[in-house]
């Protein structure tokens, strides 16, 4: 889902002329100039950090609007052809799984330091720079401020997290001294091999590899250690359990499954709700007291698939919303286990 350069190649002409290069943009491109919320957003950057305000709005009105983003964020208008085994299919595959067990065998000092140091196993961190980039193969080549700055100003339903998140990055921008201009990332403007939007790298990103730089982008060690802080600090209790898959009826069903994934219920009040939960699979899987909570993994033709959601689960929906990517994230990390 990522851009390729082919925009910018069908948008530029370059003309050399004499050691200078002239830019020739396509007249049905458009800018962020002239614009109200533009200049409201700029005018909170220069009050809340100090930016400077010509240098900003010289900066936006040279950013191009990029409509594709908007298309490609969008959830599909169909909610029914979404489809776990599809989704399960494209994360748990024979080339990601054999990947991420060379990523896990060439970096094992540092996936064991992270794990020491943040409590979270190695493998669920290489499951997540799996599912992300698969281990720093598709970081993204979309230009990450026309891409913020679309979704910030163009697309109402996240305008809010956007413009926190655009604004977050032109502040990492002038901290790493970086023309902004100059990043590559996601639709989304997500960074590096797990990527990290830009709030969570000024907040959640190491120098894990103490090389005096956090680089996330081409330092497989700095994006290690990041990810087991992130998890970290959104709850991970090492040792315990993630999620098991179980067979779940009866009349309260559509209730449960409405509390979404905040673990809240133990097993008795499954029972006292009208909710039978059963272990699928081995005899010594069994219900443990934690609280838990009961998500359902749907697909067209297919049956339901049911997990029991613990605390881990939870924090890994912290790092994507998506019951779908916790799950693939987990049977991921599964498989990079099996010698």
């Amino acid at each position: 889902m990522m851009f390729t350069n082919l925009m910018t190649r069908l948008v530029f002409s370059f003309i050399v002329i004499a050691g200078f290069s002239t830019v020739t943009v396509a007249s049905t491109l458009k800018y962020f100039s002239n614009r109200d919320d533009v200049r409201l957003f700029v005018t909170e950057m220069v009050q809340q950090h100090q930016f400077d305000e010509a240098s900003l709005l010289h900066l936006f009105a040279t950013t191009p609007v990029m409509p594709k983003v908007i298309t490609l964020i969008k959830p599909p208008a169909d909610p029914q052809t979404v489809s776990w085994v599809a989704y399960r299919q494209r994360f748990v595959e024979p080339k990601r799984i054999a990947a991420g067990r060379r990523f896990m065998t060439d970096h094992a000092d540092a996936l064991a330091r992270a794990e020491a140091t943040y409590g979270v196993p190695r493998e669920i961190i290489a499951a997540i720079i799996g599912v992300e980039t698969i281990y720093g193969r598709n970081t993204g080549r979309v230009n990450t401020l026309a891409a913020l700055a679309t979704l910030a100003f163009d697309y109402p339903p996240r305008a809010e997290l956007f413009r926190r998140e655009l604004s977050e990055f032109l502040l990492l921008a002038r901290e790493a001294k970086r023309d902004p201009r100059n990043y590559k990332s996601s639709y989304a403007g997500a960074l590096g091999l797990p990527q990290f939007l830009p709030s969570s790298i000024r907040a959640y990103a190491v120098d894990f590899n103490d090389d005096g730089e956090i680089d996330i982008a081409t330092s497989p060690t700095d994006a290690i250690g990041s990810v087991a802080r992130f998890l970290n600090h959104h709850g991970w209790r090492s040792g315990e359990p993630i999620a098991i898959i179980v067979n779940a009826s009866g009349d309260g069903l559509a209730e449960v499954l409405g509390n979404g994934v905040l673990p809240s219920f133990l097993p008795a009040t499954y029972e006292k709700l009208k909710v039978s939960v059963a272990p699928v699979g081995a005899d010594d899987t069994v219900l443990v007291e934690n609280p838990s909570a009961l998500i359902d993994f749907t697909s067209p033709n297919a049956s339901t698939e049911y997990r029991l959601g613990y605390q881990n689960f939870y924090v890994i929906t912290r790092y994507n919303r998506s019951r779908f990517y916790a799950a693939a994230v987990m049977d991921l990390a599964a498989e990079l286990l099996i010698k």
